[in-house]
């Protein structure tokens, strides 16, 4: 910046030859200079004060608008981040093959205590016994005081409780956020849900696992963080779910069974729709089921935990006979109107084998009906024709030997109960039954694959868009002859409370008395089933219920008298909610002349 001289040359000569008084010059520059210099010293001053100003209005609304985002959210305790920060509690909803939830995630909190900022461990032990009546007040309060710095106090909160907690206001008492596994239909499907618990945790978070059923066995597919947001979508149908339970628990009651099991099967894609087991217990509270099976197990009762259409394993009486028949027929032995000896009592031995009630149906029936009638010696000889080997092969086939293969954690563990050697009177025993142990869901797909027309499809707890090639176990015509002698079970034989109009049921009871775990059998003591399929012209579903222990109002114990009238009550519910349309019987023609005046 240049300065300007306070007694410039030019103008102080200038000034002396005009006679004037130089002086007045350096006094006018030196007040020019100040000026100059107060000008340049405001201008510096509000700058600065500018500055300032915007500087301080944008810390203001920065901490504005922070203070505002904090009152807009939910309030919560200041957590640490170096406890279970890395844990991911991210898991997929499970979903009916409608898309309808049946296992879904719920965000609530844990409740812990930093007993070391604790003000009055002594009130907040009280508080908290009435808050949680299960809690121990003076356990509590030692607990506490006893120099550990952390303890878990509950893992899973409701509202109602947090906001308990939150009243008693001591800071020592803090809350992590957590997700639970939610039910929303409670105990509708929860043998095939299972279940689900929490492992590793911290106060940040805690990871859900399965611990039993669909949960447990697909449990890598569900807390797959690339699949979170897509459902695990399963075969069953809700609403045929829970008019299955419905129908069945109402049954189930009448009969005065102490427990009972349904599987509905679609034959051509081998997805359950329904899968039934009762007693049954609510998934949100596992706790509960557990003690409650402890109870029924000291009281020599079945536990509700335990599924009975995959876990349990079953002599199943009659319901054999079929596949007795169909390898018969395959092997070219018998067709249905041959004439089979059936002449009783049968002695093998030192064994004998009757008819039920001490009937002889003989000397000589159809194929047909030793179906139709339930013979045991009937069935009996035609096993004997076909040989140990081949029975064994074909009951093998047919899937009877082996666990199930749906998607259940129980399933692995479940292994058929097989004579062993397979003797001839094994080969007798095993054709109607008796002797040999298997799961209702494993005499659901070998009926399946009778239904399907003699192809084989593995059964499956998950909705396929795509249905595996399945592997032929019999002829067509093999498969169908079967469907006719089981529909004429319905229409003339055992299972005559079975028919519901218009929807042309076929299927075969079973009666077998429960073995004795001391060996030998109870003789009042039954498992009933009835194997259906509907409709019989052309086979859509496979329906096998179970009843443990029944006994109808009458006292008989019969499955035909039991299993059979629920059964049938299941298919007239459930047949229009899978989109069956009964058929309509058509009327006989009437001349005009026959007509009354």
């Amino acid at each position: 910046m240049t300065r300007t001289p306070l007694r410039p040359l030019a103008r102080i000569l200038e000034a002396r030859a005009k006679g004037e008084n130089p002086d007045h010059i350096e006094r006018e520059n030196i007040r020019l200079r100040a000026e100059d210099s107060r000008a340049r010293a405001t201008n510096r001053a509000e700058g600065r004060l500018l500055i300032l100003g915007l500087a301080f209005f944008a810390a203001f609304t920065v901490v504005g608008a922070r203070m505002g985002l904090e009152a807009a959210s939910e309030p919560s305790e200041p957590r640490s981040a170096g406890l279970g920060s890395g844990i991911s509690a991210l898991r997929a909803d499970i979903t009916d093959r409608n898309g309808r939830i049946l296992a879904t995630n719920l965000s609530t909190f844990s409740l812990y205590a930093q007993t070391k900022q604790m003000v009055d461990p002594a009130r907040a032990a009280r508080e908290l016994a009435v808050i949680f009546p299960d809690m121990n007040a003076a356990d509590l309060e030692r607990r506490f005081t006893d120099g550990r710095s952390f303890l878990w106090l509950r893992k899973k909160l409701s509202p109602e409780q947090v906001q308990a907690v939150h009243d008693i206001g001591d800071p020592g008492l803090l809350f992590g956020p957590r997700e639970m596994r939610l039910y929303p239909n409670g105990a509708l499907a929860a043998h095939v849900l299972g279940g689900a618990s929490f492992g590793n945790e911290g106060v940040n978070s805690a990871e859900i696992i399965g611990v039993a059923g669909v949960e447990r066995a697909l449990d890598s597919r569900l807390r797959d963080p690339a699949q979170a947001g897509t459902p695990l979508a399963l075969s069953l149908d809700l609403t045929v779910q829970a008019t299955t339970e419905e129908v069945l628990a109402v049954g189930m009651k009448m009969m005065y069974a102490k427990a009972a099991t349904a599987i509905l099967l679609d034959v051509k894609t081998g997805e359950v729709i329904s899968m039934v087991s009762l007693p049954d217990f609510d998934p949100n509270d596992r706790l509960a089921a557990s003690v409650a099976a402890a109870a029924a197990k000291t009281r020599g009762g079945d536990s509700p935990l335990f599924n009975r259409a995959v876990q349990g394993v079953y002599e199943l009486g009659s319901t054999f006979k079929i596949f007795a028949m169909a390898q018969a027929m395959e092997l070219g032995l018998v067709e249905p109107d041959t004439m089979v000896d059936a002449d009783a009592p049968l002695k093998w031995g030192k064994f004998t084998i009757k008819e039920f009630e001490g009937k002889n149906y003989g000397p000589l029936l159809s194929a047909m009906d030793v179906i139709v009638k339930s013979s045991n010696v009937g069935t009996a000889k035609i096993a004997m024709r076909i040989g140990a080997d081949l029975q064994q092969a074909f009951l093998g086939s047919l899937g009877l030997f082996d666990a199930s293969p749906v998607e259940l954690s129980e399933a692995s563990g479940a292994k058929p109960l097989l004579p062993h050697p397979w003797s001839e009177i094994v080969t007798i025993t095993a054709s109607y039954g008796h002797g040999i142990a298997t799961s209702p869901i494993n005499l659901a797909a070998a009926y399946a694959t009778i239904a399907n027309g003699g192809v084989s499809i593995p059964p499956t707890l998950l909705r396929r868009d795509i249905v595996p090639r399945g592997t032929r176990r019999m002829s067509e015509k093999t498969a169908r002859n079967a469907v006719e002698m089981l529909r004429q079970v319905v229409v003339r034989g055992t299972a005559s409370f079975g028919e519901v109009p218009g929807y042309e049921v076929a299927g075969k009871t079973g009666t077998a008395d429960k073995p004795k775990d001391t060996g030998g059998y109870y003789s009042d003591k039954v498992i009933n089933t009835f194997a259906s399929m509907f409709p019989a012209s052309d086979p859509q579903y496979v329906l096998v219920l179970m009843m443990d222990e029944p006994a109808d109002i009458s006292g008989r114990g019969t499955a035909g008298w039991t299993a059979v009238p629920v059964a049938a009550e299941v298919i007239r519910r459930v047949a229009p909610l899978l989109g069956l349309r009964p058929k309509i019987e058509s009327l006989p023609k009437i001349a005009l002349s026959e007509l009354p005046e």
